[in-house]
């Protein structure tokens, strides 16, 4: 093979004529967490002009620790396989196309609302242990990622998407056939930790697609997709539940999300970097034989007792020691348990103490709906003001930068909730409860969006772990708020037990000022977090003055 001029790699891993302070790392798309802290991830975060890096590694040949010269396999300049090259056109499908399935996903998890009654009657139950159906699912949500994620760290986000979404679209069917409880509740189970992998491993794709100043309209596309679905979910069932039954609320999620899995199938392909280079490699070693064509996830990979603490224990330690996990985690699950407990609130309000139908109830849903388009269409606003933060900080603004959107539309929260509960006497007019919805909303993008921006930036090599974090505890408590919302809207009545969620989802917008305020000595004072360094000390430092 003719010789090629190659950039040469030394570790520790950034080479001393390229600055990287100047730039925000992203590190979604780098496999951290299985590779060695001496791991070289030039090979990830740079294009070359041939497309290798070599590098040199000790390793141990016949008994003796030799030195062993590799090429590391790169994306070239401009590399159309890279998906940061991609053309707008295609990534904007693939991002489409994604935020679609986690639509769907949380379509499936509250269509069913919409006739819980129906299954209650049919299998002689409480409609207690119906509520099951959505806290079973809603539950799955928290422990796939503690398994998804680390997979397609390990073999792609494609082969985890095909995989999963097929489980999850299968395990539809016994829940439309069902003929006891049993059979329903185990095969929403499973559906539930299926369909998990959109939701756990869609911001790592994003992050394989768009460059860290791009991030921002594509995340409200897709933070658009799982409010989206609950709000469309009781409306289309509402109607379907009147005129077929609680049994086709199955079948629409089959025929949807089957659609939907065809689609994926044969439009997207592979957009994990590590997993393209990885088969780049292989092809190269088997063109040419030469067989030091490699990538750092072949010859610097943790023992795997490691990466299993890290993918196991990591979140946890990062819930419980790290308070900006820990509160923002907290602030999401609130937002989180809100919009499924609108699920259970609207037809007590409006079926039991207005006497609407299904279908009619389905229809207050559609201000939230409204309000999640709205601000989804804003988003473009907000990632302008960002890039302008990003000039004004030389590429290097502080996460707390993120926390701006966050700031002024968490009031929008308890605004919509004390309208929701002061509006819904059963005297009152339809239009009170459901113009409540359009505040409540227009605020989740926003809020949803700029805490896993930060969460991002503020953990950037253990934002895998930092989010998976916050997916697991909002999860639960999303899953058994179902569970007690009956209770406390009859033994506090409608007005105060939305009163009561409403002062919670108040309290709760201390959350982002504490961290704009405080949130970089929080940092410094981090084992896990980014402090900042260079550039991006002296943006955090004159940050907000």
């Amino acid at each position: 093979m003719a010789s090629h001029p190659h950039y040469l790699a030394h570790r520790p891993n950034q080479p001393p004529e390229t600055e990287f302070e100047d730039e925000a790392i992203e590190d979604l798309n780098i496999p951290t967490r299985i590779l060695s802290t001496d791991a070289n991830l030039e090979e990830y975060r740079r294009e070359t002009r041939t497309g290798v890096i070599l590098q040199t590694h000790s390793r141990i040949v016949d008994g003796k620790e030799k030195e062993v010269q590799y090429k590391l396999v790169t994306f070239t300049e401009g590399d159309p396989e890279n998906p940061k090259n991609w053309p707008k056109w295609k990534k904007w499908w693939c991002t489409s196309l994604i935020s679609l399935v986690c639509f769907t996903v949380a379509f499936c998890s509250a269509v069913i609302t919409a006739d819980i009654e129906g299954v209650a009657k049919e299998f002689h139950v409480s409609n207690e242990v119906v509520f099951l159906t959505i806290t079973l699912f809603v539950a799955g949500f928290g422990i796939g990622p503690m398994f998804f994620a680390p997979l397609s760290e390990m073999y792609g986000r494609r082969v985890i998407y095909v995989s999963t979404l097929l489980v999850g679209l299968l395990f539809i069917i016994p829940g439309a056939v069902a003929k006891n409880i049993g059979t329903l509740l185990v095969a929403r189970a499973i559906d539930g930790i299926g369909f998990s992998a959109p939701m756990t491993i869609v911001g790592g794709t994003l992050a394989d697609l768009w460059k860290n100043e791009e991030r921002g309209v594509p995340m409200a596309a897709f933070s658009a997709a799982p409010f989206m679905g609950p709000a469309m979910g009781p409306l289309i069932g509402g109607f379907i539940a009147d005129h077929k039954g609680w049994r086709w609320l199955y079948w629409i999620q089959l025929i949807l999300a089957g659609f939907i899995y065809v689609l994926m199938i044969i439009t997207v392909p592979e957009t994990y970097a590590p997993t393209i280079l990885l088969k780049r490699a292989r092809r190269l070693r088997k063109e040419t034989g030469d067989q030091t064509y490699v990538t750092e996830q072949e010859i610097s990979r943790r023992p795997i007792m490691e990466e299993l603490q890290i993918f196991i224990l990591r979140p946890f330690q990062l819930l419980f020691v790290e308070l900006i996990v820990l509160l923002i985690s907290i602030y999401m699950s609130v937002l989180y348990g809100l919009l499924y407990m609108f699920f259970v609130a609207y037809p007590i309000v409006y079926q039991e103490g207005k006497h609407y139908s299904s279908s009619i109830t389905g229809l207050m849903f559609i201000p939230i709906a409204i309000g999640v388009v709205l601000s989804a269409a804003c988003s473009p606003i907000v990632n302008n003001h960002y890039k302008k933060l990003c000039i004004k900080h030389h590429g290097a603004p502080p996460p707390e930068a993120r926390l701006i959107p966050m700031m002024l539309s968490c009031w929008l929260i308890p605004v919509g909730l004390f309208i929701f509960a002061w509006t819904s006497y059963p005297r009152v007019h339809w239009i009170g409860p459901a113009i409540a919805g359009f505040p409540v909303g227009f605020g989740f993008i926003f809020l949803y969006n700029s805490a896993n921006n930060y969460l991002v930036d503020s953990y950037q090599h253990q934002a895998a772990s930092a989010l998976a974090a916050k997916t697991c505890i909002r999860s639960f408590w999303g899953a058994g708020v179902v569970l007690f919302t009956v209770q406390m809207y009859h033994r506090l009545g409608y007005e105060w037990a939305g009163s009561l969620l409403a002062f919670i989802s108040l309290a709760c917008c201390a959350i982002p000022y504490l961290f704009y305020y405080k949130g970089a000595s929080i940092r410094k004072l981090s084992k896990y977090a980014y402090s900042g360094s260079g550039v991006d000390a002296e943006a955090t430092k004159n940050f907000g003055h």
